[in-house]
Order: structure tokens, then C-alpha cells, then sequence
């Protein structure tokens, strides 16, 4: 799949600033002797009221956010940044898809259990913070922010015009796996409407992947294992199926086509990451408030995206940044940024929080999604991602588009798919 904005896409570039600013190593001192932290991120993090509130309790501290709006743009800025030992700032976000390219070099970035993480140990779920831990557990380079905890939304008009339940219990419980996801998919096609199934596969295989096992493209040695890996073969094998049974709607997600999708009732289900939910609210408009829905999504537990904030060994204010981090991942912090962006916790205190798991959104028909996505990423377990991850699965992506668009058979494509991937790490 091509790596798409994790949230709502509403983050304008800071075009300016950023092209003054991204010569700096760290932070700089004004000559009031206030201490400016730079923080880099991309897409939404949430964060604007609790920069504020970190000021007002740190005197000393003024915060500077440099944001980019898609991680696209964002990720080859900031290898340049790390490659050059300067630029980086003193805080950086880190999503977990390039993660583990950066995990390979930790020295680049501060130790946080020198600066008391592991003190905070027990406010993230486990998996999220053996992420950004090295495997001898002796660096954590990374405290988590969200996880992208998913569920699958739904139009309840097209469920209904199909002679399908719209009751968002009775319609988890139509697919409790992948396999009676397709079955339900073959009875709304029978159905007639004018509508397809689902929007696009690459999405679905996504979802069908990451709950394949412990590791999907690379086995924990950084090995390529595309080819060796039956998880990885399944879930194509799953999605294929799908596309097959012509319940595609063969739009590529981000396109102002998959956006009009989205008010027009293009396709009937989708699945949405927590952060997913604010651009269909978006992309659907107010006339279609109380259309959309959201239920569990078949199989166990899923996520889409999540990241990390970093601090780069080159800020010069690495003590300030570690604390400022720690800051904005804490139970409260992610609570806040939950209540802001619908950027979904990796602390358990802040799943389990009522702010949390109460919360339902009125615009899906007022869903618990609270709960769904926290028992969603409850349920998940931890999956290793290699070096080039997100690269790997643009091109596993863009053969399923193939095959989506009658250019190559399933066949040609999985070999297309393996071979573009191992030319892509030699």
C-alpha cells in the first residue's frame, strides 16, 4: 500500500518556517534566556493545548511545532535531517511503518531510560513499547503516542437497501472472519444496489496482514521473507478473493474520487483507524451524519498506523525534550489528544479512561467507538516490521491495484510483488 496520511488531512504545510528553520540542530536560546524546544511531526498530533499548558507550567520553556502535513513529505526530510546531524530539532515523531529503519542506528537518537523512562514503562501497552526498544532492552528511543486502533464503518442506508442488519452489534456479528466478510460481501452484491462492497483492497490487506502472526515482509533477523512468510501469501490469497468476487470498488484511497466516494455512497464499508473517522466525516458531509457507523472488523484486533516521539542526540537540549516528550505520551497527554484529533491512546490508563471509552461519536449514529478501538488494539498483538516496510508494501499495493484494474493475473502480480520487493533491498 502506498503510505498515506495517518489522520484527518487538515495539517497545512509549514512552508516557510520550515525552510528558515530546518538548517538548526535543536533548539535555540532567546536572549531573555528562554529555552525553545523544536518539535517535528506530520498529519495531526493533537498537541496545540497541551504545548500551551506545558508552557504556562515551564517558564523557561517556549515550544515550536514544525509540522508537515503528509508523512510522504515528511519522512525523507527527516533522514536528511539525521543523515546531516542537524536540522532534526529536539522532539521528532516517528511512525511505526519507518520505525525500524531508524532503529537500526539508536545512537542517533537519546537513550529515554536515561531521562527516566522507564519509570513510564507501565503507561504504554507492552508491544507499543518494545516497538521502539532495542532487542537487548538496553535503549528505548521512543515513547508511544497513538496506535491507529481500527474498526470497520459502514453506510446503514446501503446495508439496509441490501436486506442486510444495520445494527452495528448484529452487523459484527456477520463477520467474525475475513471469510464471512466475503460472504456478506457476495450477498450485497446479489442485492443489486448500485453501490460496491468496499472501496479499494489495499486497505483490507492491510488489516488481513497485520493479524497474520509476529512479522510480516522481514522475519525478526531483518531477513526478507515475502516469499517464505505464509502469513504474507494468506493474506494476499484473502484479498484477492475479494477483489475476484467483484465487491471492489477499485478506487485508490486518498483520490478526490475515493473522497467523493464517501458522500455519494460509492461503496457500503471501509476499514477506519480511529483517525480515519474525522476525514469521512469530512469527505461525507452533514448531509450524510447518521449514514455511517462503526463495528468491530473481522478477525482479531487490528491497527493501522501509530507512532513515537523521539529525541534526536543532536538537540542541544536533550534534557528539556525528554522531559517534554514524556509530557505529551502520558496517560493525560494522549487523553487530550484522543479528545482533540481522535488520535487513538497507547497507554492503557488513557484506553480504559472514561474521556476514552465512553466516548461515542454522534456523527456515526452516535457509535461507541471508544470501546470498539479499544478492544480492537486490546486484542492485537505485537507484529515486527523491517527496514523497509512501508516501500515493500507500496509495491505489494500497486500489484493489487494491477490485478484490481484486469492489467495482471493474481499470479503475475504476487510475482511482480516479490520481485520488485527483493530488488528493493538489494
Amino acid at each position: 500500500m502506498a503510505v498515506r496520511p495517518r489522520r484527518t488531512l487538515l495539517a497545512a504545510v509549514v512552508a516557510g518556517a520550515l525552510a528558515a528553520t530546518a538548517a538548526c540542530g535543536g533548539g535555540g536560546d532567546s536572549a531573555s534566556g528562554q529555552t525553545t524546544l523544536i518539535v517535528k511531526t506530520f498529519s495531526q498530533f493533537g498537541y496545540e493545548e497541551l504545548y500551551k499548558e506545558y508552557e504556562a507550567s515551564h517558564p523557561g520553556i517556549k515550544i515550536k511545532e514544525e509540522n508537515i502535513g503528509k508523512l510522504g513529505d515528511y519522512t525523507p526530510k527527516l533522514q536528511q535531517w539525521m543523515a546531516a546531524g542537524k536540522g532534526a530539532g529536539d522532539v521528532v515523531a516517528l511512525e511505526e511503518g519507518i520505525l525500524s529503519q531508524f532503529m537500526a542506528k539508536p545512537d542517533q537518537f537519546v537513550n529515554l531510560l536515561e531521562h527516566g523512562a522507564d519509570a513510564v514503562r507501565p503507561n504504554f501497552l507492552e508491544w507499543k513499547w518494545k516497538q521502539a526498544s532495542t532487542a537487548d532492552g538496553s535503549k528505548v528511543i521512543g515513547l508511544g503516542t497513538d496506535v491507529g486502533a481500527q474498526g470497520m464503518c459502514y453506510r446503514t442506508d446501503l446495508f439496509a437497501a441490501a436486506g442486510l442488519p444495520t445494527d452495528r452489534e448484529q452487523v459484527g456479528a456477520l463477520w467474525p472472519t475475513w471469510d464471512d466478510y466475503l460472504a456478506t460481501g457476495k450477498r450485497f452484491a446479489q442485492a443489486g444496489t448500485d453501490a460496491k462492497f468496499f472501496d479499494s483492497s489495499g486497505s483490507l490487506y492491510q488489516n488481513i496482514l497485520m493479524q497474520q502472526g509476529d512479522h510480516t515482509y522481514y522475519d525478526t533477523a531483518n531477513k526478507l521473507v515475502i516469499d517464505t512468510n505464509p502469513g504474507v501469501r494468506k493474506a494476499w490469497d484473502q484479498t484477492i478473493a475479494l477483489v475476484n468476487a467483484g465487491l471492489s470498488a477499485s478506487i485508490e484511497q486518498w483520490s478526490p474520487q475515493w473522497n467523493a466516494g464517501f458522500k455519494n455512497g460509492a461503496f457500503a464499508t471501509i476499514p477506519c483507524p480511529s483517525w480515519m473517522l474525522g476525514t469521512i466525516e469530512k469527505q461525507a458531509g452533514p448531509e450524510n451524519k447518521g449514514k455511517w457507523d462503526v463495528a468491530r472488523v473481522p478477525g482479531n484486533g487490528a491497527v493501522r498506523g501509530g507512532s513515537f516521539l523521539a529525541v534526536p542526540t543532536q538537540s542541544t537540549h536533550q534534557k528539556e525534550a525528554a522531559e517534554l516528550a514524556t509530557f505529551l505520551t502520558s496517560p493525560k497527554g494522549q487523553t487530550a489528544a484522543f479528545k482533540s484529533k481522535n488520535n487513538f491512546p497507547s497507554s492503557p490508563q488513557a484506553i480504559d479512561d472514561p474521556a476514552v471509552r465512553e466516548f461515542t461519536n454522534p456523527y456515526f449514529n452516535g457509535a461507541p467507538v471508544g470501546k470498539i478501538f479499544g478492544d480492537s488494539v486490546k486484542a492485537l498483538k505485537p507484529v515486527y516490521l523491517g527496514p523497509d516496510n512501508n516501500p515493500i508494501g507500496d509495491r505489494v499495493g500497486q500489484a493489487l491495484t494491477a490485478v484490481e484494474q484486469g492489467k495482471l493475473t493474481p499470479d503475475d502480480a504476487w510475482a511482480k510483488a516479490v520481485d520488485d520487493a527483493k530488488r528493493l533491498v538489494k
